[in-house]
């Protein structure tokens, strides 16, 4: 077998070794520090006391985060009528433009006023919250209610989790 020029042998036995191609360099794995959040409750007893304990963050109380505080809020409120009534004028008062300039509302979050599930009626006012911001659901803690912060954040709130980079 030959070619057409007269020398025999594949193409790499004409040609010789190829060189091995230059390293391609690992880029460094990017190390992100958790975002930091203020919790800002948007009436008394909503929880963002609670919930900044568990999930990290600095609890503003039902204040404006202040000028060393961190810039993205997250709402909170409890899942009765009047709690979610108060969630709602506070994200309507970021869209008007009325919270302090440099914040951000990254979300809703919606602590559970009791143990079982919400009634059709409240279910109806937090999907209204919902097409309008992304919402985090935490539901009845008993543990929390008698002041036992420990432990791993309940299991469905792992999208939360991952939001604040809890445990």
């Amino acid at each position: 077998m030959g070619t057409t020029d007269g020398r025999r042998g594949p193409e790499i036995w004409i040609r010789g070794p190829v060189a091995a191609p230059d390293p391609v360099p690992v880029p460094y794995a990017a190390v992100a520090a958790p975002r930091r959040f203020s919790w800002v409750s948007t009436h008394g007893g909503a929880g963002g006391s609670t919930l900044a304990a568990v999930y990290g963050g600095r609890d503003c109380g039902r204040g404006w985060p202040g000028a060393g505080d961190p810039p993205s809020v997250l709402l909170v409120a409890r899942t009765h009528a009047a709690g979610l009534a108060s969630a709602l004028r506070a994200v309507e008062s970021f869209r008007r433009g009325e919270a302090p300039h440099g914040l951000d509302l990254d979300a809703v979050v919606l602590v559970a006023d009791a143990p079982g599930r919400l009634p059709r009626e409240l279910v109806r006012q937090v999907r209204v919250i919902e097409s309008v911001i992304d919402v985090y659901r935490v539901p009845w803690v008993t543990d929390w209610r008698l002041g036992d912060l420990g432990g791993n954040p309940p299991r469905e709130t792992a999208p939360l989790s991952r939001l604040t980079g809890a445990r």
